[in-house]
């Protein structure tokens, strides 16, 4: 008994001593700004732009905490690798969001630094749900086999005139691939706009075709509209199967955060634009102004975000007593990111494939006979509901190469799951 309790403070008891550590350490961070907030609110003579950024800050510092505590049981409770390091990357939106926002309203001059890493992380939020609604399916389901037995799922408004996907192994690529164009063509448009900046023809708020802004934001805005439209026909095509997680709750908390952003920026640039600048609000330039109203108002979305997520993306199911999953275990797996860079290789590749296809149809000259040689090959057949199972494996993203060379190995196993196999990876070496 003695030396259970001895345990309980050592590296190995972490789960135990963890908690009120980061309590002690956040009200020692507390004790240090809270004092300099009020001497900068001071010394600023409680101007517009101080006021906004000192009552920004009060909302941060609440919000802050509440994340980082459910984040934190999430890692003590490290248990399910597959579905909690998603989670955890969306968990993280809200920090990212409120700290970057609060700084870009004391700066405005620097906003558009700080909102690339808001933006980048944005398409890296709504590729983390998807990963984990596929995650959770391919555990609990053959999931090409599953939804090649339904009915056939239409396209919905306002895509509705589009021919339908196949339901099966096509449906979840062209959905997943729906959903990571937006995963690269955010970060690029942010880089480009920061470039323009530097050039001095981005103009954020700006209407003026002259200007890069205009074009990026129409860009940006088709992008994660089909992002999330690949996001909700999958959700509709699964929603059954997804019942036991609760799905809708999620959905509309990430829905609300990275779509409802966009939309308000837009019409904050909107209303800006027709307004009068008063220069002694604290901002130079209707840029700023639309800025910074678009980053306060985050920081105050950030503090209702935290409380739904600590709801909706709760660690509670995840909870089991006896586990014994290593520290160092739980922080790698949260920040591991190979998942992302394999599966945009995956999409890079096939979208290049498709490219150099087109191109070869061009350049593709006829034979003798008059016939031409199919454009497809063999080696580049699509998958179709029947698709097998190393296929599958390839198309969420896993590869297909140790998944085929389990089923022959193995007379006995005649299902394996991609995603139960690298559960077994994460658990097989257990202190």
């Amino acid at each position: 008994m003695e030396a259970q309790q001895e345990s309980r403070f050592t590296l190995r008891g972490w789960r135990y001593w963890i908690r009120p550590f980061v309590v002690l350490l956040y009200v020692l961070v507390l004790l240090v700004a809270l004092p300099l907030l009020c001497v900068d609110l001071v010394q600023n003579q409680a101007k517009p732009l101080t006021v906004a950024w000192f009552i920004a800050g009060m909302f941060v510092i609440v919000t802050i905490p509440m994340s980082l505590w459910t984040i934190l049981h999430h890692l003590i409770y490290f248990t399910q690798p597959e579905l909690q390091k998603p989670i955890m990357r969306i968990l993280w939106m809200v920090p990212v969001y409120a700290i970057d926002s609060w700084f870009a309203v004391k700066f405005p001059d620097l906003a558009i630094y700080f909102d690339t890493v808001r933006e980048c992380y944005e398409a890296y939020v709504i590729y983390s749900f998807m990963s984990y609604l596929l995650n959770y399916l391919t555990r609990e389901y053959e999931l090409a086999g599953t939804l090649g037995s339904k009915p056939q799922r239409k396209h919905i408004f306002p895509f509705c005139c589009f021919p339908s996907w196949p339901m099966g192994g096509i449906f979840i690529q062209r959905c997943k691939q729906g959903v990571l164009q937006y995963t690269l063509i955010r970060p690029l448009t942010t880089v480009i706009a920061l470039i323009c900046q530097l050039q001095n023809v981005y103009k954020e708020g700006d209407f003026n075709p002259r200007y890069a802004w205009l074009y990026i934001m129409i860009i940006n805005n088709v992008s994660q509209i089909w992002a999330m439209y690949c996001l909700c026909l999958f959700y509709l095509a699964t929603k059954e199967e997804l019942k036991p997680i609760k799905p809708v709750g999620k959905f509309v908390c990430v829905k609300l955060v990275v779509f409802a952003s966009f939309w308000q920026a837009l019409a904050i640039a909107i209303v800006v634009e027709v307004i009068d600048l008063n220069k002694k609000w604290g901002w130079n330039t209707k840029e700023e102004l639309a800025n910074g109203l678009q980053d306060l108002l985050i920081c105050f979305e950030m503090f209702i975000a935290s409380v739904a997520h600590h709801y909706t993306f709760s660690y509670k199911p995840f909870i089991t007593v006896d586990h014994n999953i290593p520290w160092y275990r739980s922080i790698k797996n949260m920040f591991d990111v190979s998942d992302v860079r394999d599966d945009v290789t995956d999409h890079v590749m096939r979208v290049g494939n498709k490219v150099k296809d087109v191109q070869s149809l061009w350049r593709k000259k006829p034979k003798q006979n008059g016939e031409s040689e199919p454009l497809l090959q063999e080696s580049s057949r699509p998958l179709t509901p029947s698709s097998s199972d190393g296929e599958m494996a390839n198309v969420l993203g896993y590869g297909n190469c140790p998944y085929t060379s389990r089923r022959k190995s193995s007379k006995t196993d005649t299902t394996v799951s991609p995603v139960q196999g690298n559960i077994s990876d994460d658990f097989s070496d257990k202190e």
